[in-house]
């Protein structure tokens, strides 16, 4: 039975709570951004859905308040993760595994992060190896380490020379090989980590001896056209690590397949494979502060980091406790304890939701969040992972909009995707019941879509329960909000049957359009960003049925530069230019919304 309440018009959650920072996943939605929709919608008790569950955030969510999920995705690696989400472990028993494993690993390959200190002369510890590219010369064509003409230079791009013949260099440069340039260290004769010039292992390793993955990335992937992967050679999953920390790798995940205990085995596995993103090569390093692990693309910048696989796999186990503790908290009552852990009711099936495996009006809510259009490929960067798991996704059933002209997945097939989705969402929810999605984007064109795949599945928005979903901590091309024209915020709409609602949609007027964005500007000021007005026009759109397909994130900002509004580069918020501060009056050049 639903408790029919509200959420309010904007949530801004963060993502350091425990259970986001335990595992990566793209475009992941907070925990806390899906409680309060399961608390208006659902009671203890009722089923909760989602057809496109990704990383399983739905069934953590549904868990930590009592009710039951039922999660469905074609992504392998979605799988994986939902599962481990809710595989709770005793600590105790994790730690004394994940030690014994990291000890048998560092027994098989000796020490591999064994270097030599070169002040003292004594074994230390290395905590990361900074590598950079070797590219060749436009002038000479003599190799040139891309780190070494950047510290000679004093960190200073433009002035980056060969030190061979002078030309300039920069990163568009051919790359021609990989060179380590430091290491960093701890040692006990520092209290400090040191910085020594890079040094081999003390123990080499021979990955010849070693399964690791042969895993291909081909050409018709869309991230091997996007990264021009035929030109970098970066063309394996194996080419994304450094040799030592592959060998690593390879040896730390057959000692986790052999563990005994098939619960301590998957939540290892779970902490395995939540390392592999920052142990490759797309760590990436800055003169200042590491600059993180790109999730979201192949990128391989110029100068990477080689980090400590040990490391970083026992702080994810620790990573992994604090997430188990968060949930177990959440559901403290006695009764759901069976034993030694929680009894939580969630499922993770392999299935499309195009055809949900479930009975007729059988669940009591929907939440849930499809890929975005064209803006991600899930199963191109799920491949580093899957790599060491069993199975791979069905790229032929992925539900996004392929790039570039030759388009085998298109807008119309990901329409008619979304409408069958939704038109499942409807045939398995119980007389009462809602649906909730999630989307971003910034395109009218989508929007436009998504509109009719609602109305075409028999499903109408609820005018008053469009909800603004602010994750707060953006990527850094979305804090180029307004000069990339990426939106920063998601939509969350909920929908119920429309019964005989197939009202067609009005073409959205021009002058209200355009003052409906001047006072937004006007009212927010600093506290607001184009994607803040964005995204208020898209719900006014939804309310008064306008037709979406011209209302884009770039002409929304185009209008407000007109009208004399700068946008802050490093948080994207609106401020008036110097000109016009102390004026909201509108330039006479103001560029109209609708073309």
């Amino acid at each position: 039975m639903s408790n029919m309440g509200r959420v309010r018009e904007e949530l801004v959650v963060g993502r350091g709570d425990p259970v986001y920072m335990a595992h990566g996943y793209l475009t992941k939605v907070p925990v806390p951004a899906i409680m309060p929709f399961i608390e208006a919608y659902t009671s203890p008790g009722d089923v909760v859905v989602d057809p496109f569950a990704g990383s399983g955030m739905t069934g953590v969510a549904a868990a930590a308040l009592g009710r039951r999920a039922r999660l469905f995705d074609i992504s392998v690696l979605g799988r994986h993760i939902g599962q481990g989400y809710v595989n709770l472990v005793d600590r105790d028993l994790l730690v004394k595994q994940a030690d014994e494993v990291v000890r048998l690993t560092r027994e098989r390959l000796a020490d591999a992060y064994g270097v030599t200190c070169q002040a003292c002369g004594r074994t230390a510890h290395l905590v990361k190896t900074i590598w950079s590219f070797q590219v060749a010369c436009s002038g000479c064509a003599s190799p040139v380490s891309y780190y070494r003409a950047m510290e000679a230079a004093g960190w200073s791009k433009p002035a980056m020379r060969c030190p061979g013949c002078g030309t300039g260099v920069v990163s568009r440069n051919s790359r021609i090989g990989e060179v380590a340039e430091v290491d960093c260290i701890n040692c006990a004769c520092s209290s400090k980590q040191r910085e020594q010039p890079a040094s081999p292992p003390q123990i080499a390793v021979d990955l010849d001896e070693l399964p690791y993955p042969q895993v291909e990335i081909t050409p018709d992937r869309q991230m091997y056209k996007a990264q021009a992967l035929g030109r970098s050679g970066l063309t394996t999953v194996a080419s994304y690590y450094a040799p030592r920390n592959l060998a690593v790798l390879t040896v730390l995940h057959e000692q986790i397949r052999r563990v005994e205990d098939p619960v301590l085995r998957l939540k290892l596995l779970f902490a395995f494979t939540s390392v592999l993103t920052r142990a490759s090569k797309r760590y990436q390093w800055s003169p200042v502060r590491p600059l993180n692990a790109a999730n979201a693309n192949y990128y391989v910048a110029s100068v990477f980091y080689e980090w400590n696989v040990f490391d970083l796999f026992e702080r994810k186990v620790e990573a992994m406790i604090r997430s188990d503790d968060w949930l177990r908290s959440m559901r403290s009552d006695d009764t759901l304890f069976g034993p030694g852990h929680l009894d939580l009711d969630v499922t993770y099936e392999l299935a499309s939701a195009e055809a949900i495996p479930l009975p007729d009006a059988s669940v009591d809510y929907v939440f849930t969040d499809p890929p975005f259009g064209s803006n991600l490929f899930y199963a191109d960067m799920a491949l580093f992972q899957e790599a060491w798991l069993e199975g791979f996704t069905d790229v032929t059933k992925e539900a996004v909009v392929d790039r570039g002209t030759k388009k085998q997945r298109s807008a119309s097939r990901y329409e008619q995707m979304l409408t069958q989705a939704l038109s499942e969402c409807r045939r398995i929810l119980k007389p009462g019941g809602r649906i909730s999605m999630v989307f971003g984007n910034s395109t009218g064109s989508m929007w436009s879509l998504v509109q009719r795949s609602i109305q075409n599945a028999g499903l109408v928005i609820e005018p008053d329960q469009l909800v603004v979903l602010n994750k707060g901590q953006r990527s850094v091309k979305g804090l180029a909000s307004g000069f990339e024209h990426v939106a920063t915020l998601d939509l969350i709409m909920t929908m119920v049957p429309n019964g005989d609602d197939h009202r067609a949609f009005v073409a959205a007027p021009q002058d209200v359009v355009v003052e409906a964005t001047r006072a937004a500007a006007a009212d927010g000021g600093l506290m607001t960003s184009p994607s803040h007005i964005y995204l208020e026009l898209l719900r006014r759109g939804m309310r008064e049925r306008w037709d979406l397909s011209e209302l884009d994130l770039r002409v929304v900002t185009q209008t407000l530069i007109a009208d004399g509004w700068e946008i802050d580069e490093g948080s994207s918020r609106l401020r008036k230019s110097p000109s016009q501060a102390g004026s909201h009056e509108p330039q006479q050049h103001a560029v109209g919304l609708v073309p």
